[in-house]
């Protein structure tokens, strides 16, 4: 393997070197060629009358040439910038590696150093795919909570795209093929058929009467009730009793599908959908219940609904729990599902890992500061020396920053929180809305943590390497966190970016050059003839090294050597 990378990197040694030596060949055939051709193409005199019309200018023509550089330069900083803040990459930069990147020869070598890159990175670290939005499993009730906020605001808290991912959740949760697979004139007189159209409806007054409509034609309808549930009860008491009602009905039809699944696929997808029915009642149940004051009786619900559905895990229940646990201060039984559940096989958290970290912190809080009024210190902690419980905690800081780095910004309080959305990027900012918003309290219940965070969680990104590209205990931070942030976050809310992108090149040189030549011309107005004869010196000073290249050619070569190559 070493020697591959050996042979690579010569080649690629050998590949740029061959590059540039073509380059520097064609430029000095050039400059030669020119110089043979002065004769014909008359360079010198055409030298001397562009002399002579710099001669001639006066300081207006370099006060208006000056001022029309910079504010061409300045339009084009105005551009650059814009393009950046819209799509984080620079205009300019973008359209050179595009379209003359291939001209030059760059792709390829680029291509291969990725490809090493990828390579090696494939080999110590798990492959993992990028922005993979997840269903948030604290998600808000539309219509209790979410239309309350728009109610008193008058902000969306939810965007389309966030809803559009709703909608096919619940296509894909409540209904089967076995809807398709009725005779048209069937479907608009059977239930499932109609709320398969409300699902799909973007209007919510739609969805509504949708419902209704399915449970005229068939009172015992449960995804009917479950619509209502989510979008129409505008109070928690309201939601848990149409849940409540689902749950009956949804029940029965698990029960009836669960033994006749058996006589094939169509009776199999119709026994899948009465599981994902009970199995999302119940667990919104348990949520209200945690809503409604009745922690314990949550925890039960959640406890019997994992050990009941054990290959439900894709809906992250156990995060629900953890949460729940937390509001009782169960704390052994928190530490009980992170064994669980904090295992390298499985895909990390937000959840997983900071409440790891808080429980960490709350283990320092409770054995070196037995007193409120004591608090990490880490000035204190740099003359003594870290203790074995502030070492694991501060490792346990660091790795959920590593995994997250939005989250303490918002536990800390220093950027304000808005409600979460109902789908979530892990690793991004609305993973960490989604966490800060139902576990700041459980930090700030814990004393000495908060502290504790806000005192270590910036030494993560001494630990991280450079490029980003380069986890250390996770896998590399993903590139296109933020647009689909941008996309799950309503507009009002300012993303949070990690890493913060570095301003392109352009930027920083029409910058320079908008200044410079807006400082020229002030200087050149207000400074006629000095600015002139500064001027002329600066254009005899780039000059002079090609006169003299000029002078020793034509000592080096014959004058006659055109005539000659004329004869020829």
């Amino acid at each position: 393997m070493a020697d591959m990378e050996v042979v690579d990197r010569v080649k690629s040694w050998l590949s740029w070197s061959w590059t540039w030596y073509l380059w520097a060949l064609w430029l000095f055939l050039v400059v030669l060629l020119i110089y043979l051709l002065r004769t014909p193409l008359r360079v010198y005199e055409n030298m001397n009358i562009v002399a002579m019309f710099l001669n001639t200018l006066t300081p207006k023509f370099y006060v208006a040439l000056t001022g029309t550089s910079s504010l061409i330069s300045g339009l084009i900083l105005i551009f650059e910038w814009w393009y950046f803040r819209k799509y984080g990459t620079s205009f300019i930069e973008q359209v050179s590696l595009n379209h003359l990147g291939p001209w030059l020869g760059g792709v390829e070598n680029n291509n291969n150093g990725n490809n090493n890159t990828n390579n090696s990175q494939n080999n110590n670290q798990q492959s993992v795919p990028e922005c993979k939005v997840w269903r948030n499993p604290l998600n808000l009730l539309r219509g209790a909570e979410y239309n309350r906020y728009t109610w008193v605001t008058g902000k969306e808290p939810l965007t389309y795209y966030d809803m559009n991912l709703s909608a096919q959740d619940h296509q894909t949760f409540f209904t089967c093929d076995t809807d398709h697979s009725r005779p048209s004139d069937e479907l608009a007189s059977v239930p499932s058929a109609v709320m398969q159209r409300a699902w799909r409806e973007r209007n919510p007054q739609a969805r509504i009467k949708a419902a209704h409509e399915a449970l005229e034609k068939d009172s015992e309808c449960a995804t009917a009730y479950i619509l209502l549930a989510e979008e129409e009860a505008t109070t928690i008491l309201e939601t848990e009793r149409l849940f409540k009602q689902a749950l009956k009905v949804g029940e029965a039809n698990y029960k009836k599908s669960q033994s006749t699944q058996h006589l094939g696929a169509h009776y199999e997808a119709i026994h899948r959908r009465d599981t994902n029915v009970c199995v999302y009642v119940r667990r919104r149940l348990a949520m209200c219940a945690r809503k409604l004051g009745r922690v314990k009786e949550a925890v039960k619900m959640m406890r019997d609904l994992m050990k009941e559905f054990p290959m439900m895990s894709v809906l992250n229940i156990h995060e629900n729990l953890i949460e729940a646990l937390l509001e009782l201060q169960a704390y052994a039984d928190v530490q009980a599902v992170l064994a669980k559940y904090d295992d390298i096989s499985l895909p990390k958290s937000a959840t997983i890992c900071y409440t790891a970290a808080l429980l960490k912190a709350r283990a320092v809080a409770d054995k070196s500061f037995p007193f409120a009024s004591c608090r990490f210190s880490p000035e204190i902690a740099s003359k003594r020396g870290l203790s074995t419980a502030e070492m694991n905690a501060v490792e346990a800081i660091h790795r959920a920053v590593e995994f997250n780095p939005h989250v303490p910004k918002y536990l800390l309080e220093t950027k304000s929180l808005i409600l979460p959305p109902e789908h979530l990027l892990k690793r991004g900012d609305s993973e960490a809305i989604a966490y800060a918003f139902f576990h700041l309290p459980h930090w700030k219940r814990v004393d000495g943590a908060l502290n504790l965070l806000h005192c270590t969680w910036e030494g993560t990104f001494r630990m991280i390497p450079y490029p980003l590209e380069k986890g250390h205990l996770f896998y590399p931070y993903p590139s296109c966190t933020e647009s689909a942030d941008r996309e799950l976050l309503p507009a009002f809310h300012e993303v949070s970016v990690y890493p913060k992108k570095e301003l392109p090149f352009f930027i920083l040189f029409t910058a320079g050059l908008c200044s410079v030549t807006a400082l020229l011309a002030l200087l050149t107005h207000q400074f006629p003839e000095p600015m002139g004869l500064v001027a002329k010196t600066f254009l005899n000073t780039i000059t002079s090294p090609f006169n003299f290249l000029v002078e020793k050619l034509e000592g080096v070569l014959p004058s006659n050597l055109w005539h000659q190559l004329t004869r020829l």
